[in-house]
C-alpha cells in the first residue's frame, strides 16, 4: 500500500480543524502590503489583511509559491518514502501550478492537480483526496486522475459585497464599480472552466441578498451530492453567516455543512462582506 500524502495551497480556505483531522499540509502563498511580505495562513489571516489594508488607496499583492519553496515542503515526505498529491489553486488565477510542476520534475512521485478553482472549490478537492489516502485502496496517481474528473461537477460561488477590492485590483472598472455600489447590486461570480465569470445580480442589502442567492443556487436542484457543502465567507457579521447556513438547510438535507472563513490571498480580491456556497453536483 502506498503512503500518500496531501498537500494544498493556502487558498484553499479550510479550517485549521480540517486539515489536522485529515492531515493535509498547508503551502502558503505571500500576500504584500506596501513592504512588507506574509505567507497567507502563517502570519496572517484574511480579516488581519482587510483591517492592515482597509485605509490603503492600493490592494495588497499576492503572489505565488516558488518552485523552492514546493520543493521544501515535499522533499521531506519524499525521503521518508510519501508520495505526494498537491491541490492547485486555478491555472488561470496564479502559476502556482505552474511552479509545483516544476517541482515535481525534481521530486519522485509528486501529482500536482490543477483544481480549475479557487477556495473550497479547491479545499472540497483537497478534502476528498485526504479521504481517499486515508482509505488506503488508491495509488497517489489513482487519486490524481480522480481528482481531474471531480473537478469538472464543482459548483462553485461567491456573492460580492462590494466591487472595491476587484477595481482595485484590475479585475472590474471603475464605472461597474461605482454602478454596482450606487445600484446596492451584489452580483454573483461564478467559476467555470478555471475561470470567473458574472452569474446573476442581486439587489439590496445582504440580509436579503443571501437567501435569494442559497435558492438561486439549491431551490428545486436534484442534482446536488448532498455528502458536504461548504460555506466560506469573507469577513462579516455573524448573523449573516448563520442565516446563510439555515437557507441551506431550507433547500438539501447535506449530511455535512462545513463553514469556512477566507484566507488572506483570497480576501485581497473579494474584500470584506463575501459569502459563497460551494458543493458537488452528481
Amino acid at each position: 500500500m502506498e503512503r500518500v500524502k496531501v498537500f494544498c495551497d493556502s487558498t484553499c480556505d479550510l479550517s485549521q480543524s480540517i486539515y489536522e483531522k485529515y492531515d493535509i499540509g498547508i503551502v502558503p502563498l505571500h500576500v504584500l502590503i506596501d513592504d512588507d511580505e506574509y505567507l497567507d495562513t502563517v502570519d496572517i489571516s484574511g480579516r488581519e489583511l482587510l483591517d492592515l489594508s482597509e485605509n490603503k488607496s492600493t490592494l495588497p499583492k499576492s503572489s505565488a509559491v516558488t518552485v523552492t519553496e514546493y520543493i521544501e515542503k515535499f522533499k521531506p515526505y519524499v525521503d521518508r518514502g510519501y508520495k505526494i498529491v498537491h491541490i492547485n489553486i486555478s491555472s488561470k488565477f496564479s502559476s502556482c501550478y505552474q511552479n509545483c510542476c516544476l517541482a515535481a520534475q525534481e521530486l519522485e512521485g509528486v501529482y500536482p492537480v490543477d483544481s480549475y478553482n479557487l477556495s473550497t472549490g479547491s479545499g472540497h478537492l483537497a478534502v476528498a483526496a485526504a479521504e481517499m489516502a486515508l482509505d488506503g485502496e488508491l495509488s497517489a496517481k489513482e487519486i490524481a486522475d480522480k481528482l481531474n474528473e471531480m473537478k469538472k461537477r464543482l459548483d462553485v460561488s461567491f456573492v460580492i459585497n462590494r466591487l472595491d477590492n476587484l477595481r482595485k485590483g484590475g479585475r472590474c472598472s471603475a464605472l461597474a464599480a461605482l454602478g454596482a455600489n450606487l445600484l446596492n447590486l451584489k452580483p454573483c461570480i461564478e467559476v467555470h472552466d478555471g475561470a470567473m465569470g458574472v452569474g446573476r445580480k442581486f439587489r439590496g442589502n445582504m440580509d436579503k441578498v443571501i437567501p435569494q442567492y442559497i435558492a438561486a443556487k439549491l431551490k428545486d436542484r436534484s442534482d446536488v451530492q448532498l455528502d458536504r457543502i461548504f460555506v466560506t465567507h469573507s469577513p462579516m457579521d455573524k448573523k449573516l453567516v448563520e442565516m446563510a447556513v439555515n437557507e441551506v438547510k431550507k433547500y438539501q438535507q447535506f449530511k455535512e455543512i462545513l463553514v469556512t472563513s477566507a484566507g488572506a490571498t483570497v480576501c485581497t480580491h473579494c474584500g470584506k462582506g463575501t459569502i459563497g456556497v460551494l458543493f458537488f453536483t452528481k
